[in-house]
Parts: structure tokens; C-alpha cells; sequence
């Protein structure tokens, strides 16, 4: 009986996996992560408000008020027991996040993304598909999709330039869809473009930031990386 080493995970390693047969059942499973997590069931209309049982954000919920105007943190609160407050808040999201990608992992969703995603993200960030539902995770909740990042670091499923590029990706626009809907929905009635064409945007400015963040590492901070 043989057990798994984190070296069987390393990056050299990464092609071995790739030949895992990816079979439907794994397809479907990366296409229910990415409608979980990249918030396209999100604040649905009235008629379709039971799509919300497939979206993370909703799953989360909020906890609820203590006294009038204030949450589960509580008001006034300063130093370390704050931040303790603060912290114990995001555990739901976070652990909800693992539990969740455990479960589509176990159906294949993390093969069948290396496969999909690969080719895309290879060539724009020189990051491996297996990141992909890290960086769609990241679109709703910025703790669980720092979270899956650094479970990718453990595996040695990528290196350290990947890592500063998905940060770069992850942190320009965090919760870009969450904090979209949630924020800037009171300014929709004086959009003069359709509602969805800035959300496209910076979607799309995030993979100029991360090609752009990429480049750098590549070019003036070669030498710090190339032992990799």
C-alpha cells in the first residue's frame, strides 16, 4: 500500500495529471463550480429568486443584527478582540468554499478545469487551469478564494510566480461581482450603458493587470525566480 507524497502533487508533476481521463461527469462538475462561484445566480429577479440555492454568496447569508445598527461583530470594538470578531466572521464563507470544493474535486471539476482552462490562462497569466476556480471564486468572496489559492501553494500545484500573478488578478477587483451588485446597484438608474458592459470591463482589466504583473516578473524580477 502506497501513500501520497506532496511531491507527487509538484509542478513537475502537473502533466502526469493532465492525462487523467476527464470523463463527463467532471465537465458537468466544473460547470456547476463556475455557476456556484462566479455569481451568475447572484441577486436573481423575483421569478428565479430559487437560483439563489446554487449561488455562494447566498448560501452564505449574514448573520443578524444584535441591537440596531450593528451585526455580529458588534460597534466600538478596538485591538485584537476585534479582529478576532472581524476573523470568526469569515470562517462560514471560507469553510464553505473547501467543503464545497472537496466535493466537486472528488467529480473531477479540478481535471476537467486544468484541461479547459489551461490553454487560456497559460498563455495571458502563465498560470495552470487547475487556478481557474480559485480566480472565479475570488469574482464573490476574496476569503475563499484566498483560500483556495493557498491550498494550491500546499498542493505544489503552482509556483511562486504563479502565485504573485493570481494575487495581482485576485486583488484588482476583489469581490468584483459581489461588491458590483451589492455597491454600485444604487448608481444602475444613471448607468448610460447597459448594466453588464463596465462588469465586462474590469473583468476584463483584471487579466491586463495579471499579464501586466506577469511581464514584470519575466522581465526586471527574472532573477528572483529563476530557480523555479
Amino acid at each position: 500500500m502506497t501513500t501520497e507524497t506532496p511531491a507527487d502533487k509538484s509542478p513537475q508533476n502537473l502533466p502526469q495529471m493532465q492525462k487523467e481521463k476527464v470523463g463527463v461527469g467532471a465537465y458537468i462538475s466544473l460547470f456547476l463550480a463556475i455557476c456556484f462561484f462566479s455569481g451568475v445566480f447572484y441577486k436573481m429577479p423575483a421569478d428565479y429568486a430559487w437560483l439563489g440555492a446554487f449561488d455562494f454568496t447566498t448560501l452564505i447569508g449574514k448573520f443578524g443584527t444584535i441591537f440596531e445598527s450593528a451585526n455580529f461583530v458588534g460597534k466600538g470594538g478596538i485591538s485584537a478582540r476585534q479582529g478576532f470578531a472581524f476573523a470568526l466572521s469569515l470562517v462560514p464563507g471560507v469553510m464553505l468554499a473547501l467543503g464545497l470544493l472537496e466535493v466537486l474535486s472528488h467529480y473531477g471539476a479540478l481535471r476537467a478545469a486544468q484541461q479547459l482552462m489551461t490553454p487560456l490562462l497559460k498563455p495571458i497569466l502563465g498560470v495552470p487551469g487547475s487556478t481557474g476556480l480559485a480566480l472565479i471564486t475570488d469574482l464573490q468572496s476574496t476569503d475563499a478564494g484566498a483560500a483556495l489559492t493557498k491550498g494550491l501553494v500546499d498542493d505544489g500545484s503552482i509556483t511562486k510566480q504563479n502565485l504573485v500573478v493570481m494575487c495581482s488578478w485576485q486583488y484588482a477587483g476583489a469581490g468584483l461581482v459581489n461588491n458590483y451588485f451589492s455597491i454600485a446597484s444604487a448608481l444602475f438608474p444613471a448607468f448610460l450603458v447597459p448594466v453588464w458592459l463596465p462588469l465586462i470591463i474590469m473583468f476584463a482589466l483584471k487579466f491586463v493587470g495579471g499579464a501586466l504583473t506577469r511581464f514584470v516578473l519575466m522581465t526586471v524580477y527574472r532573477k528572483d525566480f529563476a530557480n523555479e
